[in-house]
């Protein structure tokens, strides 16, 4: 008995039409395409019908319009995220929550750089060998993004369930060791995946990729999990603890990044979980393309998030630099009336992590 079964789906059919969903390509491994003589999708070199011919033309349509989307808004999202990275890493005192902030930026920038890669050769259909490179960094950034977004809830979370020991028994360097161990983790975790299941050089291995597949699958719950489960016991203790809580402007920024990544992140990992078995049904091609657009959209999101938050003060906005913005939407301590900072506020800036 094969170590693999070969039946018509069996693992390797189902691994060669998988595969073919991000190579832009059909499971022979050509482009999609509606040449006048031979489509990309032909059913034994016969000549294809008239309704066939407009219904590839529609799909090839619609492929190359959520390419050009996601990459336009990609290139917005970039330029964002580039500004987010300036400021945080050579105009502002470091602390503990904008190491994060500065990460999950990073994060997005360099997810954004590879889709703009992506979906520009997937529309001008370039014949090159390096799709497996850039779905591996695609994946890569994307873990490393969704880890950064539950640290920013637990992180907040302590600050507020336990704050005394935040503030006097937190040991130093604890957010920069933590983003280190993400990045690490998340480009360990694809490399695995990756090389099981024939992303990179290795040979693709069933059994291999299906076990690396359910460990990525849990560690995704996991993340899924933590920023509901620490953002409740925030807002739990704001509005049923013994003493008032005031919300900050930051636990507005957190709130809404997590509402927004909820409703245009969570779905390109929840498909790309599901993807290997519902690749078989028609239509699943459209729904990925779909949902790398969202998240694409999330990316792009993330920096107006903040500057959109900063520039708000007493239920107007207002026009500020975007430094001056950006630190507003991270200000962790109370807004007075008049513009006046929270007595704690300097000290939490200065705080080096």
């Amino acid at each position: 008995m094969p170590d693999s079964p070969t039946e018509s789906y069996g693992p390797d059919r189902e691994y060669h039409v998988f595969i073919s969903l991000f190579l832009c390509r059909n499971t022979s491994g050509k482009f999609l395409s509606v040449g006048p003589a031979t489509p990309g999708w032909s059913i034994n070199n016969t000549v294809v019908k008239e309704n066939y011919y407009t219904e590839i033309l529609s799909c090839i349509i619609t492929f190359n319009t959520l390419n050009f989307l996601t990459a336009t808004i990609s290139v917005v999202g970039m330029a964002g995220n580039a500004t987010v990275l300036r400021l945080l890493g050579f105009h502002m005192h470091r602390y503990a929550f904008s190491v994060y902030v500065f990460n999950l930026a990073g994060a997005d920038f360099l997810y954004l750089c590879t889709q703009t890669v992506y979906s520009l050769e997937c529309v001008l259909q370039f014949d090159n060998s390096y799709f497996y490179f850039l779905l591996t960094i695609l994946m890569f950034a994307y873990l490393a993004a969704l880890c950064m977004i539950p640290a920013i809830s637990t992180e907040r979370c302590l600050s507020v369930t336990w704050p005394i020991w935040y503030h006097c028994q937190r040991p130093r360097h604890t957010s920069a060791t933590v983003c280190a161990l993400f990045w690490a983790f998340s480009l360990l975790l694809r490399l695995l995946l990756g090389q099981g299941c024939g992303f990179l050089f290795g040979k693709y291995d069933y059994y291999f990729c299906r076990y690396c597949s359910f460990i990525t699958t849990a560690f995704l719950i996991v993340l899924f999990v933590v920023p509901f489960v620490s953002s409740l016991a925030m807002l739990t203790k704001i509005i049923c603890g013994s003493h008032r809580i005031p919300v900050t402007r930051f636990y507005v920024t957190i709130a809404v990044t997590v509402l927004v990544f909820t409703f245009f992140g969570l779905p390109v990992g929840i498909v790309s979980l599901l993807l290997p078995r519902i690749v078989v049904f028609r239509g699943v091609f459209y729904i990925y393309k779909i949902v790398t657009f969202l998240y694409s959209v999330n990316c792009c999101a993330n920096p107006i998030i903040y500057f959109l938050i900063g520039s708000i003060r007493h239920h107007r906005l207002q026009r500020q630099s975007l430094k001056l913005l950006l630190q507003r939407a991270m200000q962790d301590t109370p807004e007075e009336e008049g513009g006046v900072k929270g007595p704690s506020q300097k000290s939490n800036e200065l705080e080096i992590v």
